[in-house]
């Protein structure tokens, strides 16, 4: 296993998330930064919709309870993402 994949394993999800954060402002350099949520959501989102469908065999209903969410919800957020 790599130190990339150790790092996965054994550093929390919140750091990634922070030092993506501070990747994203460093790269932009003197730029503004617009809907940097909404980006961060969208990268986010998409493949935990994708992780966790995968896991569940494609069951949107155990999907939706492992992520805590309604179905409906859950259908909503596939058609965004373009999954359905």
């Amino acid at each position: 296993m790599t130190d990339e994949h150790n790092d996965i394993d054994t550093i929390p999800l919140h750091v990634h998330v922070e030092r993506a954060a501070e990747r994203y402002f460093e790269a932009l350099g003197d730029a503004e930064a617009h809907n940097l949520y909404d980006i961060f959501l969208a990268e986010f989102e998409k493949p935990l919709l994708i992780a966790t469908l995968k896991h569940t065999r494609g069951n949107q209903s155990k999907t939706a309870q492992i992520l805590g969410i309604n179905r409906g919800t859950l259908r909503t957020k596939m058609k965004i993402y373009h999954l359905l």
